[in-house]
């Protein structure tokens, strides 16, 4: 079996309905479908007993976490590859599991674009990098990845919203997985629920903490403010030259650390 999908739902009746359509209306069927529910009191329980011929397993219990609840499907999957399609989500068209999936993909993560919840594009790079996950992530919804890189158990649940901002982290950067992007959008996204915004941050900030070093991260603020910048070749330059590179980093951090003291010129 190519494709797991799985689904995670709480309390979203609606929005699991949307996701049931662009499930079973697909073209491509070489794969299973599995919905984990947190113990919903709002119908979503009979509407997955109305689709249960649809489902190849479905509990409805309560969870830690939507960390938790996505390692409990990963935990009865028998795909070669997962896709975590949250309830209210939706895969885009009819034919967009067979565009994916029609050529055998090989690689460890696939992954396309995805239509925002105020309707723009998000337009993910087919080149990935240290800096591209220092600024952002994909989008969990529009990536298929395989199963074998879960060996380790799942997401690392003691993050509430930022644990598979670390999955891609350590398996893309750090671990040199395969990737590939679909040159289309996949999925269309549902509008999110508020969320302690500083609880996120600190997240982030304990997830850079643990994969960087204060100074690559230094290396990686200073790429970032330089991308767009009229020094960009020049920045390319001492990229390609990593001992010069180096150091041209230190003096740049030390000159904003006089600058903010009102010791530079």
């Amino acid at each position: 079996m190519q494709l797991s999908i799985i689904t995670v739902n709480l309390n979203n009746r609606d929005g699991l309905q949307k996701t049931i359509d662009s499930v079973v209306s697909q073209t491509f069927k070489d794969f299973e479908w599995i919905v984990i529910d947190g113990g919903s009191t709002d119908g979503s329980r009979e509407l997955l007993e109305q689709y249960a011929g649809h489902l190849a397993y479905w509990v409805s219990e309560p969870d830690s976490g939507i960390y938790n609840a996505m390692n409990k499907g990963i935990k009865v999957a028998k795909g070669e590859y997962l896709q975590f399609l949250n309830s209210g989500d939706w895969i885009l068209e009819k034919d967009t599991l067979q565009r994916a999936f029609g050529t055998n993909p090989k690689e460890d993560i696939i992954y396309g674009d995805c239509i925002e919840p105020d309707g723009s594009l998000q337009v993910f790079p087919a080149t990935l990098d240290a800096l591209f996950f220092y600024r952002g992530t994909l989008n969990h919804q529009a990536s298929f990845i395989k199963a074998s890189l879960f060996h380790d158990g799942g997401y690392d649940e003691q993050y509430r919203y930022a644990s598979d901002w670390l999955f891609y982290l350590q398996k893309i950067v750090f671990e040199n997985v395969s990737y590939r992007k679909v040159d289309a959008a996949v999925v269309g996204v549902q509008p999110g629920k508020s969320y302690d915004v500083s609880k996120s941050d600190a997240e982030r900030k304990a997830i850079l903490n643990k994969c960087f070093s204060p100074l690559q991260q230094v290396a990686l603020e200073n790429h970032a403010s330089l991308v767009e910048h009229p020094m960009r070749p020049f920045y390319d330059y001492i990229e390609a030259h990593p001992s010069l590179g180096k150091w041209v980093r230190r003096l740049v951090h030390l000159h904003r650390k006089l600058k903010k003291q009102g010791k530079a010129i």
